[in-house]
This record gives structure tokens, sequence and C-alpha cells, in this order.
């Protein structure tokens, strides 16, 4: 469970998320730190993830107490076993670059900390969070928590699998040529890509033309 409640912030954004994978309250201080929990639910390596999961106390040079809450920690399944898990910090480029003499004994502390429980420690900024695939997991999530009908998911995946790669458009109009028989097809098909049943590259901006293809 979190170490710390987050406050109400008048000045960011705060606010508390529901997802699946999260161990307690998946609050947020930050639009920044949301869209990063956004990717975290999102990812099929991520089995699981905790805010503000521990805080960290050690002394200065002064011999001041001093602690430390990371953002996040990051925990993988077996997709992911390689990866050790990953103790986070969110942050935007141009904070880390005004504080980072304030900043910068917090994270060494995390570092070490991190290694010693066999955990890496990142530091998460904007240019890892606000990518296209972000766009594409709010997109997506939406279709993640209502099971289609298993015959239109089927027709989907006969006919994916003829065609071998092809691009939404494409697809329902394969199986149904009629607008009112597509639009049911549609939210099965997003499930299908949501839950990584079909395969498409989710770096770039999914739209009725991207690429999709037929996953054994």
């Amino acid at each position: 469970m979190p170490v710390r409640k987050i406050p109400k912030n008048y000045r960011n954004v705060t606010g508390i998320a529901a997802h699946g994978k999260a161990n307690g309250p998946a609050a947020y201080e930050s639009t920044l730190e949301r869209d990063f929990i956004t990717l975290l639910e999102f990812s099929p390596e991520v089995e699981a993830f905790e805010v503000q999961p521990v805080t960290l106390e050690w002394r200065d040079e002064s011999n001041s107490q001093r602690r430390y809450t990371p953002d996040t920690l990051v925990m993988f399944d077996r997709m992911g076993a390689t990866k050790r898990p990953w103790l986070c910090e969110v942050k935007y480029r141009e904070d880390l670059a005004a504080n980072w003499e304030a900043l910068r004994p917090k994270f060494k502390a995390a570092v070490r900390f991190a290694k010693v429980q066999g955990w890496r420690f990142r530091i998460v900024t904007e240019q890892e969070i606000r990518v296209p695939k972000l766009v594409n997991a709010r997109f997506l999530l939406r279709y993640r928590d209502t099971i289609p009908d298993a015959n239109l998911m089927q027709l989907l995946d006969e006919r994916l699998q003829e065609l071998r790669e092809t691009t939404p458009g494409a697809l329902i109009q394969a199986i149904h040529r009629d607008e009112w028989n597509q639009a049911r097809l549609l939210p099965a098909l997003w499930y299908m890509v949501a839950t990584f049943q079909v395969g498409t590259d989710l770096h770039q901006p999914l739209n009725m033309n991207s690429s999709i293809w037929w996953k054994s």
C-alpha cells in the first residue's frame, strides 16, 4: 500500500485512477504521473504497480535526516521476466534541470536502496511517456473491460488469418459490406487489439488505415 497520502493540490492535477494492476490506490500528483500509470496499466509486461511504495531515509553531509518517497514501483510478469522491478521517479525534464542539485541526493539514495532490493531505479520523463503509444493506450483501454460476442471475434480472426496482414478498415469491409454490421465488428476488433490478440505497431498512431496482422 502507498506509504504517503497524496493531498489535494490546486496547482497540479491530482486524483485517483481506477486501474486493475494497482496495488492500492493509483493516486497521482500530475498529469504526467497519470499518463505513466496509463502506460503501466496497458503494458502486457507489467504485472502490477504501486504508487509511492516506500519512503527512504538517510543522512546528508551535515548529518541531517532526509526523507524521499519515489513515485512508483513497477513489477513485471513472466513476459518481462528478465526485467528487474523498477523503482521510478516521474518528472518533467524542465523540473529535473531546474532542481537537479536538490534532487540528486534523493536519487542517489534511491539507487542505493533499489540495488539492495534487486530493483532498478529509473527517472521517467515526458520523453518516454508522451508518445504515440500513450494515445493508443488511452483509446484501447476503453474497449478492454467489455468482452465482445465470441462469434464476432471468431469472424474477425478467421478472416484476418486468411488475409495475414491488412488494416482495420479493410478487414471489416472484407467481412461485411453494410455499415451496420461493420459498426458491430469494430468494438470487437479494438478489443482484440487491446488484448494483444491482433498484432499492430502500437508505437505508431492507430487508425482505420493502420497495419494489423494475424497472431497465431
